[in-house]
């Protein structure tokens, strides 16, 4: 599938964008081997209306920034659902060459960030 770039305000809403987005899809609809998996907070309701659509389950997959000390908003990493870790290297070259002080700091949010187990 190619992707597609979407102008900012082209969709009224989170849910309007996911009936186009599941429109898009439907050739997915009611197929047993579909899941919709949603990331918060926006997510959620693009997914729920591409699962409502397409007649699959719906799940959320949590997943949690670690962000570069004194640069929180700089992703360093992410701790996700079921315990799964994704470093992210740096994207900036200034951060390329501090990446003997990032590299304890992001063991050390993993240890911190571990994913609690989801209550049933």
């Amino acid at each position: 599938m190619k992707p597609v770039l979407i102008r900012p305000g082209l969709f009224r809403d989170r849910r309007e964008a996911g009936r186009v987005l599941a429109e898009k899809l439907a050739a997915y609809a009611n197929r047993p081997d579909v899941l919709v998996l949603a990331l918060p907070r926006g997510g959620v309701p693009v997914a729920y209306e591409v699962a409502r659509a397409l007649g699959a389950p719906l799940d959320v997959f949590v997943v949690r920034k670690l962000g570069v000390p004194g640069y929180e908003e700089l992703a360093m990493g992410a701790v996700a659902t079921g315990g799964v870790r994704r470093p992210e290297p740096p994207c900036t070259p200034r951060f390329r060459r501090c990446g003997s002080r990032i590299r304890p700091a992001l063991s050390s949010r993993f240890r911190r960030h571990r994913p609690k187990p989801a209550r049933r």
